[in-house]
């Protein structure tokens, strides 16, 4: 990360855009029930190509899309032009964001496994939505047993440092609960069969209130 809170990770900018044009169907659906419902102004986090952009309601009155990596930016761009909700993609961390007004809710998917300081990140969005306001995620998380111990694995070896910085043992469930958020609706899907020696396969997907009060 630089000083102006980008990223540069050529070798994950080029895995993300492949990954992101032979996404299965199964991922797609999963975002399309993330983005359900949502209205009024939306802070997406870790936007990467914009793969989320054509699938928000026309319930959402705007989106700010914040994606540090450059190379994945000007992709975000493109597919920003042809959503159908307004679109400004920003070239910043959530750490180096300056967000105006507070959000109606925030969506983070496949992002809170790459940032450094999860905590601090979670907290941080919590900080930037209205009293009442939602967390919508779709997150790579922690499993038990043997794909346990296989994410230890990868996480303490090459698996971040080839894919910007993804580590699959993470209690992000947790993490949101402790940042001040308070859970509505969770539940846990597999992106693969649970035969495959994958560490990225268990993903929750969920809904959480900044309370009122």
């Amino acid at each position: 990360m630089n000083n102006q809170g980008s990223v540069d990770n050529p070798f994950f900018a080029r895995f993300w855009k492949f990954m992101s044009q032979h996404e299965p169907e199964s991922v797609r659906a999963w975002r399309g029930e993330v983005l359900a419902g949502l209205s009024g102004r939306v802070l997406e986090v870790g936007a990467g190509t914009g793969t989320n952009f054509a699938l928000y309601p026309g319930t959402v009155t705007e989106v700010v899309a914040v994606e540090p990596e450059r190379r994945l930016t000007d992709v975000a761009r493109q597919a920003a032009l042809s959503a159908p909700v307004a679109i400004t993609v920003i070239d910043s961390t959530i750490e180096t964001l300056d967000a105006g007004e507070p959000f109606d809710a925030v969506v983070c998917s496949l992002v809170l496994c790459s940032v450094d300081d999860p905590e601090a990140v979670l907290q941080e969005l919590f900080s930037l939505l209205r009293p009442g306001g939602e967390l919508r995620y779709l997150e790579h998380v922690a499993s038990a047993g043997a794909r346990g111990r296989l994410q230890q694995l990868a996480d303490a070896t090459v698996w971040p440092r080839l894919f910007g910085n993804c580590h699959t043992h993470r209690d992000t469930e947790r993490t949101i609960v402790d940042a001040g958020f308070r859970p509505q609706t969770a539940r846990h899907d597999r992106e693969f069969p649970a035969w495959v020696p994958m560490p990225v396969s268990e993903v929750a997907i969920g809904r959480a209130l900044k309370p009122t009060g």
